[in-house]
């Protein structure tokens, strides 16, 4: 038998009575239904994998700007202007 880690859950009681009432109409533990349900859920969910194209032009677009010359007296951009792109 697999350890197990304690955790705790706040449910609505929408969820709680029909939880309490699989429970009891298939003789299996409440705990044990969230455990299937978990593995079912889980199964299906996979993480993004990052987009590493887009990753690439920002760090292109870093250094283009990195590569500008300094103005006298500040920037020729506005911090609304990087959101354009």
């Amino acid at each position: 038998m697999m350890a197990k880690v304690r955790k705790q859950i706040y449910l609505d009681a929408r969820q709680d009575t029909l939880l309490k009432r699989i429970a009891q109409q298939t003789g299996v533990s409440e705990a044990e239904i969230i455990r299937q349900a978990l593995d079912q859920h889980l199964s299906a969910v996979h993480a993004p994998s990052p987009n590493l194209a887009a990753w690439q032009a920002e760090k292109a677009f870093i250094a283009q700007h990195k590569q500008r010359p300094a103005l006298p007296g500040g920037r020729d951009w506005q911090r609304a202007d990087l959101y354009e792109r």
